[in-house]
């Protein structure tokens, strides 16, 4: 039995659905409802995931993982030859799982905020405020290369350009950071990337 990745269209399990096919690796797909917490063969998301949210990657032993850093340096594991992450045990895979959190803690919480209909204008602000000054760092640290490391593409990269991505959603504009802008146009572009959007209905 294949892999299963329980997801939701643009949300932040893009970033596994991205690594599963830069890794060529064998996965099957299940749309998960965020409303009602159904999958859609109609089982209860709870039974698979009881923090109610995706991702979640059902592996072939009957074993689920849950949360993107996790589920992503699994993947990477699993696909060696592919380099989405350096070898467990030395400095850059500290590095990937440094790369890791800061998009967790410093981006994904923060934009993730932004889609509630209910936030107030001021926690907007304060929001926007960190949020910018994270894209600032961000965007100094690109212009030095086209990845997050080493000039290679990891798993580290499909996270960050999923959660970037939410920008033009929650309104905020990237021209103030060229090179993160940059960034997400050439992620963008990457076979993997364009064939997990189109499978998700993101793009036709």
């Amino acid at each position: 039995m294949a892999m299963k990745l329980y997801y939701y269209p643009g949300a932040c399990s893009l970033a596994p659905h991205i690594a599963l096919r830069e890794a060529n690796l064998e996965f099957e797909l299940e749309r998960v409802d965020l409303a009602t917490k159904q999958t859609a063969s109609g089982a209860p998301f709870a039974a698979v995931n009881p923090k109610g949210q995706v991702p979640a990657l059902a592996l072939e032993s009957d074993a689920v993982l849950t949360e993107v850093p996790a589920i992503l340096q699994y993947v990477a594991d699993r696909a060696p030859r592919t380099r989405l992450a350096p070898s467990a045990g030395t400095i850059d895979r500290y590095r990937l799982q440094e790369w890791l959190n800061f998009v967790t803690a410093e981006l994904h919480k923060g934009l993730g905020a932004l889609f509630r209909p209910d936030v107030p204008d001021a926690w907007r602000k304060v929001v926007l405020d960190t949020v910018g000054a994270r894209l600032g760092y961000l965007d100094r640290h690109l212009k030095g290369g086209q990845y997050l490391m080493n000039g290679t593409f990891t798993v580290a990269d499909s996270y960050a350009f999923t959660i970037l991505n939410w920008a033009s959603y929650v309104r905020i504009e990237l021209a103030p950071w060229p090179a993160v802008q940059g960034y997400l146009e050439r992620i963008a572009a990457r076979p993997s990337v364009r064939q997990a959007m189109r499978a998700e209905g993101l793009i036709g």
